[in-house]
């Protein structure tokens, strides 16, 4: 008898679990720490601070190409209604484009630059134009939009225990990693 052949990856819920959760650290990070903070400290720092500027455009590029290739992963449940059910595709829409915007600007903050930027040291964001005016400009637009994503996802993440807590539809659980399941 042949026995079926183990997936060489996980499902694609987990998938999704890992990267919405590696998403997380990144985002609290480049929250708290500015490249200003981090050359402060030391070329070191700032290196670091580019790898994981890296490792956060990747992780939302993924997530976006996801989205367009297979669309949301859930649907909203039968217990949202009216003001819910509508906007739970709203706010993940909302940050899955969002992400993109912020990666986006963050590539013409390195077009629009004075010298060759490097994301982590690796991959050369972009050839620069040397155009400082413009820079200042989409600095200042990255800033704010990342600034607006993160209040969006304080919105998500409070939609999500506001429906776990008043709903009771387990809406934490289905993202949360089963080894902690037990405590929701």
């Amino acid at each position: 008898m042949i026995t079926p052949r183990r997936p060489l990856l996980p499902h694609r819920r987990t998938l999704m679990k890992l990267l919405h959760w590696g998403m997380v650290p990144l985002f609290v990070w480049f929250l708290l720490v500015q490249p200003s903070d981090v050359a402060r400290i030391g070329a070191a720092a700032v290196r670091f601070h580019s790898v994981m500027g890296l490792v956060f455009v990747s992780a939302a590029l993924l997530w976006w190409v996801h989205y367009m290739r297979c669309g949301l992963l859930g649907r909203p449940g039968p217990k949202l209604t009216g003001w819910a059910r509508w906007l739970h595709p709203v706010l993940h829409k909302t940050l899955i484009w969002g992400i993109l915007g912020v990666a986006l600007t963050g590539l013409m903050i390195g077009v629009t630059s004075t010298v060759q930027l490097w994301a982590g040291g690796i991959v050369p964001i972009a050839v620069p134009l040397d155009l400082p005016r413009a820079n200042d400009w989409v600095g200042l637009i990255h800033s704010i939009e990342f600034y607006a994503l993160a209040g969006i996802a304080l919105a998500h993440a409070g939609f999500h225990i506001w429906r776990h807590i008043h709903l009771r539809d387990n809406a934490l659980r289905i993202m949360a990693p089963k080894l902690l399941h037990r405590f929701l």
